[in-house]
């Protein structure tokens, strides 16, 4: 099992495989346990295969190869609506002749479940998301935020043990698609809800996961907590697409344990993690996060490497600084220095000295 799955797995995904015209395969091979209440977030550019996973685990699209299970049940040839999952959509989807309360009514109706239970889940569904008094309303009268409560109140009402979300807060403006992030999260751990979430926002994945599963190519990149997804990539792709990112291209000279000595393009040499570099003279794309670079000279550590750079741009940015530096022939390196009253603010074309410890420098492939 991957990092932070070591309950029973509820939902798994054994060698499964996807194509739409028998020959390209858009997932490949791919074997994924989840436990019961876990917040799962499938992250990965457009037609990475996320999206695709989640319609196969909703029963909207068929495993062309592999086995989906659900607590231990195979639900390859069950239906849709007889898996039991609660899905919520970009788009809402809710019925727009319907009132609030019997767009959530439906799924209940649906189970046959009666008026007076149908009536008393509704109402604590709305009242879960803070809704209970709009159940006489109709979608239209509801703004983008309340529309995608509602969505959410919908997907919960029969009480599923599984919740998808496709990109659910996509339509939202950036303060609301916030504050729905934590909302979101607090409600499914609250609710003990095992919920698969899929975006291409890297932050919406960092801030809302217990863990991401990071998909390029059809594959699982990388798959690991918020934290050590973005402190510990495993591979360049992981690197760059998971936040703000400073590489240096150069080959390695030497292999000696935790440690690898990398000679950088520019004939720099400096101390990195070797990562998946695996012997003397092979490429590498060196990998440190702006964070962890520092410019005071008092800040700077004992056993810190420095390189000489040259100040391209200096940016306030409220909370911190963004800088962009000439670093041993990259021109897009930046550092990222918090707003302190003793922090040196730099000119561009001024010449300094940059360090960071040789633990916060992974030496990953070159690709």
């Amino acid at each position: 099992m991957a990092d932070g799955a070591s309950n029973e797995a509820f939902v798994e995904f054994e060698r499964v495989q996807k194509s739409y015209d028998g020959e390209t395969l858009v997932v490949k091979d791919l074997n994924l346990t989840m436990p019961k209440g876990e917040f799962l977030t499938m992250l990965g550019p457009s037609g990475s295969g996320k999206t695709t996973c989640l319609m196969m685990l909703a029963g909207f699209e068929t495993a062309t190869h592999g086995d989906i299970r659900l607590g231990g049940v195979s639900i390859n040839d069950i239906p849709p609506h007889k898996r039991g999952i609660g899905m919520v959509f970009q788009n809402y989807a809710l019925f727009p002749h319907m009132t609030i309360a019997e767009n959530l009514a439906f799924p209940l109706e649906v189970r046959k479940l009666g008026k007076a239970e149908q009536e008393e889940k509704v109402k604590r569904a709305l009242d879960m998301v803070e809704m209970g008094s709009f159940g006489g309303r109709r979608p239209a009268q509801l703004s983008g935020g309340q529309q995608q409560r509602v969505a959410l109140a919908r997907a919960l009402v029969f009480e599923p043990e599984l919740v998808l979300m496709d990109e659910p807060l996509g339509a939202l403006d950036k303060q609301l698609r916030e504050k729905m992030q934590f909302e979101i999260t607090h409600l499914a751990h609250q609710l003990g809800i095992t919920t698969v979430y899929v975006t291409h926002d890297q932050t919406e994945a960092l801030t809302m996961s217990d863990r991401v599963a990071v998909f390029d190519d059809g594959r699982i990149q990388q798959l690991a907590p918020p934290d050590k997804l973005y402190e510990q990539p495993e591979n360049s792709f992981v690197a760059q697409f998971i936040g703000e990112n400073n590489t240096l291209e150069g080959v390695i000279k030497e292999i000696k344990g935790n440690t690898c000595v990398v000679q950088l393009d520019g004939g720099e040499i400096i101390d990195a993690v070797p990562v998946n570099v695996s012997q003397v003279g092979e490429r590498t794309r060196v990998s440190i996060r702006p964070e962890r670079v520092e410019y005071n000279r008092d800040r700077l550590h004992a056993d810190a490497h420095t390189l000489k750079a040259e100040v391209l741009e200096f940016i306030y940015m409220g909370d911190i600084f963004r800088t962009r530096l000439r670093v041993a022939g990259n021109d897009e390196f930046i550092i990222k220095t918090r707003n302190a009253p003793d922090q040196v603010r730099l000119k561009p074309g001024q010449e300094i000295e940059i360090g960071w410890l040789a633990e916060d420098c992974r030496a990953l492939d070159a690709s």
